[in-house]
């Protein structure tokens, strides 16, 4: 039987689920390149344990955003928690941070169109240009943006899912810099956006 939380978020295999939180009051979760860097094992660690498919992600100073599919019972809900319990624990004692790390528990979304996971992919990964943190995409390594245009081998990325929506790594490229150059995106998805960004 599909896992619920609180009635509102079915965790089922083969769903696709935008899942995002970002620091309390705006805090920086992230401030060294260390801190990035243990983040992005932990996620390559526990996606594997957990059959969960990483299709975007990006790491920013105060928040952050998974793009990622269910493949097997395992709730997709259960990365950010196994990922951050120990990343805030380790954060606290090495800044000698008191309270709450985050803006309270994470929030997700479960995407059904694929027109709509397109769109996530490409304003994850133009977070950085977006935010003002570099002038490229290509320029921030806390995504898998460069494993998309196979500019980079990571295995955080499902080669598979992006060959069947686009035929060459320009293709995402272009797709990419259209939505940088106009910040439009379909109504449905500034909708959702709008909400995140609140």
């Amino acid at each position: 039987m599909p896992y619920a939380r609180k009635n509102t978020l079915i965790w089922q295999k083969g769903l696709y689920y935008h899942i995002y939180n970002r620091g309390a009051r705006q805090v920086t979760i992230f401030r060294e390149a260390t801190n990035y860097l243990f983040t992005i094992s932990k996620i390559q660690e526990y996606s594997q344990a957990k059959r969960i498919s990483v299709i975007a992600y990006c790491l920013m100073p105060n928040h952050y955003h998974f793009l990622v599919r269910q493949d097997g019972d395992e709730p997709a809900g259960s990365l950010p928690q196994s990922i951050f319990n120990s990343y805030s624990k380790a954060y606290n004692k090495m800044y000698s941070h008191s309270g709450t790390l985050f803006e309270g528990r994470f929030r997700a979304k479960a995407i059904q169109s694929s027109s709509h996971l397109l769109h996530l992919c490409r304003y994850i990964h133009g977070n950085p240009v977006k935010d003002g943190m570099v002038e490229e995409p290509q320029d921030w390594p806390y995504s898998n943006y460069l494993e998309w245009t196979e500019e980079r081998p990571g295995e955080l990325v499902d080669r598979d899912f992006i060959k069947e929506q686009f035929s060459k790594p320009e293709e995402y490229q272009r797709f990419l810099m259209e939505y940088l150059n106009t910040r439009r995106l379909p109504d449905a998805v500034m909708k959702h956006l709008n909400e995140i960004e609140r």
